[in-house]
């Protein structure tokens, strides 16, 4: 059963992706994100559900299995992309494979053009989904260039599915996409990335910063910019360490516990320099 219902699933997400691409009405191209996104959550909870000892399909060795195989092939991936792609196989560079998480791997094959990457990358897909059972495939995705690795998880790049133009900049786990930073920061790490990437110009970015960090300490930022909210997750007595959202929250229910945020809100704050001596930094909330 479980296989059947994974591969009607992802064919329906390839399906949805490849609609994606050809569709130009904005509104369609939103609904059709939505059912790949859908399509991508419904087929990576079967792990999940697997795992659940009170479900439907309960399977403690699949879900224990998973992310086992998944490293087994990432490795497995890396050994053939490195020992193929190589100066003495006949290729212009030898390939390094610089990143590989859950179900991706990012590789390096020291291109001179989008295009010339985008071609290696397809030939390394085909030649690697042969080794694999079916219906495991490897698909070639997109390339990144420039590409900035951060670390795990983090990184940010010129995403490009054409050789002629880059579709957008892309960022993962960065300050752009976090919800727990204030907006400052977001705009700050956006414009720098820009400058970075888009624009080659490294010395704006970081004249940029310095910009920034001047008007800070000049106090020429609205104070709307430095707004940080943080959801509660649970009551006050439940957290071990009181984070500043959480203290915030416990003190405007003393106060009025009527209007204080409750267990699902996110709570908005700023943080402000304490008077010299004091014991902890104030936080205000903005209403």
């Amino acid at each position: 059963i479980l296989p059947e219902i994974l591969e009607e699933l992802l064919a329906a997400r390839k399906r949805a992706k490849a609609d994606l691409k050809e569709a130009k009405d904005p509104f369609e191209r939103a609904v059709l994100d939505g059912r790949q996104l859908a399509l991508k959550i419904s087929a990576n909870s079967v792990y999940g559900f697997t795992g659940a000892t009170v479900g439907q399909l309960p399977c403690l060795e699949i879900s224990s299995s998973v992310t086992s195989y998944g490293r087994q092939m990432i490795e497995h991936t890396k050994k053939l992309v490195e020992d193929k792609f190589t100066t003495l196989g006949g290729y212009e560079h030898n390939a390094e494979v610089i990143y590989g998480d859950t179900d991706s791997v990012m590789v390096q094959f020291g291109a001179s053009t989008v295009e010339d990457a985008m071609k290696l990358g397809r030939e390394a897909a085909e030649y690697i989904s042969g080794t694999f059972i079916k219906p495991i495939k490897l698909e070639f995705e997109k390339v990144y260039f420039p590409y900035l690795l951060i670390s795990k998880k983090r990184y940010a790049g010129l995403y490009w599915t054409n050789p002629e133009k880059f579709d957008k900049m892309d960022t993962k786990g960065i300050e752009t996409v976090r919800r727990d930073n204030c907006l400052l920061v977001k705009n700050l790490v956006t414009e720098c990335l820009h400058k970075i990437l888009v624009d080659r110009d490294v010395p704006g970015a970081v004249q940029y910063v310095k910009n920034t960090i001047s008007d800070l300490l000049m106090n020429r930022v609205d104070l709307s910019l430095l707004v940080i909210t943080k959801g509660l997750t649970k009551t006050g007595e439940d957290y071990a360490v009181k984070a500043a959202h959480v203290e915030l929250a416990e003190r405007m229910r003393k106060r009025d516990a009527a209007t204080a945020p409750t267990v699902g809100d996110r709570v908005p704050y700023v943080i402000v320099k304490a008077a010299k001596g004091a014991k902890v930094t104030h936080m205000y909330l903005l209403l």
